[in-house]
């Protein structure tokens, strides 16, 4: 079961996403709140379901990613629950990283 994450500072923090104008915005504000680690983590997971919706194996995943079996695991757990994050956001943004 997910901890519950419906409170106002996560809302607070939803709507400064938002709020944001581009990338370079983007990058300003998670470069401020976010340690590089945290940022790699989140981006090597989002890479990670966008190369599991592609049809792609763990190995070529892995080797491809530098992510663990556990990682890509965890990730295609997510992308088979009820809720559809990465895979609405996959299909908005044209990545480069399922190639």
């Amino acid at each position: 079961m997910k901890k519950n994450i419906k409170t106002e500072a996560v809302s607070q923090f939803y709507r400064a996403v938002l709020s944001l104008k581009d990338e370079k915005e983007c990058a300003l504000f998670f470069e401020d709140l976010c340690t590089a680690n945290e940022l790699l983590s989140l981006s090597q997971r989002l890479e990670v379901g966008v190369r599991l919706i592609d049809g792609q194996t763990y190995q070529e995943i892995s080797k491809a990613t530098g992510a663990s079996t556990a990682t890509i695991s965890r990730v295609n757990r997510l992308l088979s629950d009820d809720e559809d994050g990465i895979e609405m956001a996959a299909g908005r943004i044209k990545c480069t990283c399922s190639n």
